[in-house]
């Protein structure tokens, strides 16, 4: 039995609505067990028999628009991958950083390193960022509601899928694999 970690983008928000005790049914509804989910932003912990990563997103994803009539992409991670982001987070290092303040943009495939790049030369009063494998670690000075360095914008930049997830919810979502 394998735990995932399902992150789902962009529901509960925009007319998206889901709530989590039907997502819960959805997803025990299509085999999986120990589901559970965690706040109102598209955040689900499951086990499942199945091993192929993509086979059970996109069983997950073509359920959710057969069910509510809007595409939702879902990444999914496995604790390991979540802990290895977690450790690799550049910013946990300096003690004057506030914690509330740290976001994961969690990328849905690697960009072009041309993006990348570019990515870099792009400079936001206030607002950092370190790009890691698939994931960004994002430090927005002002808080992510003031960012203009926010999901839409990385997605817009690196031509890729996203969804950011605060630093609080990212440590939530590890332990609860435990």
């Amino acid at each position: 039995m394998q735990t995932y970690i399902a992150l789902l983008r962009g529901i509960n928000v925009g007319g998206k609505k889901i709530k989590m005790a039907d997502l819960s049914s959805l997803f025990l509804e299509l085999g999986f067990s120990d589901v559970s989910t965690y706040i109102q932003s598209g955040n689900v912990v499951f086990s499942s028999t199945v091993t192929d990563v993509k086979s059970i997103q996109k069983n997950i994803e073509k359920n959710l628009l057969s069910q509510y009539n809007f595409e939702v992409p879902v990444l999914l991670l496995k604790p390991e991958e979540l802990k290895n982001i977690i450790e690799k987070n550049p910013f946990t290092e300096d003690p004057k950083r506030e914690e509330k303040l740290f976001y994961v943009v969690f990328l849905f495939e690697k960009p072009k390193e041309e993006f990348i790049k570019k990515l870099y030369e792009i400079q936001v009063p206030n607002e950092e960022f370190q790009f890691e494998n698939s994931s960004i670690y994002l430090y927005p000075g002002n808080g992510y509601g003031e960012a203009k360095m926010n999901n839409n914008f990385f997605e817009n930049k690196l031509k890729v899928k996203a969804t950011t997830r605060n630093w609080n919810t990212v440590n939530k979502l590890l332990e609860m694999t435990n």
